[in-house]
């Protein structure tokens, strides 16, 4: 991750533009709609990664060539492996959570893994009870 850090000038005027979904001192969420017509305009028009970014509205100060030409190429990987939709996902979020183990379980399946559950607490309780009695020796 990049140690730069936005001013509160440069997170307003990407606040303004219709390109970007929310932005942080550190990092900026683009939108769908921008990654995809940068990725065309990248491999159909053969336009460099610094003049989509100008054309987008972003000022070459706020972000470096490199950053802009690592963006497009992250994008055109996901694009490709997922999809245009790939590209709504947002890195760094959590993921969804999920079903407990015992959904669609046999029911005989659901005893046998409550019953080791039980035996586990059991043991564990057991453990405590012992060093709680060596404490009080």
């Amino acid at each position: 991750m990049s140690k730069r850090m936005f001013t509160k000038e440069q997170i307003v005027e990407m606040h303004n533009n219709p390109n970007v979904v929310s932005c942080s001192d550190k990092s900026i969420t683009f939108s769908k709609e921008f990654k995809i017509n940068a990725i065309r305009l990248y491999k159909e028009e053969y336009l460099s990664s610094t003049e989509i970014f100008r054309q987008a509205g972003f000022d070459a100060n706020t972000i470096p060539k490199k950053q802009a030409k690592d963006c497009l190429h992250r994008w055109s990987r996901i694009n490709q492996k997922k999809g245009p939709g790939g590209l709504s996902e947002n890195r760094g979020k959590s993921k969804p959570k999920r079903e407990p183990k015992t959904v669609d379980l046999a029911d005989s399946d659901k005893i046998k893994r409550l019953e080791t559950e039980v035996a586990y607490l059991r043991a564990e309780n057991d453990f405590l009870a012992k060093l709680r009695a060596k404490r009080t020796e």
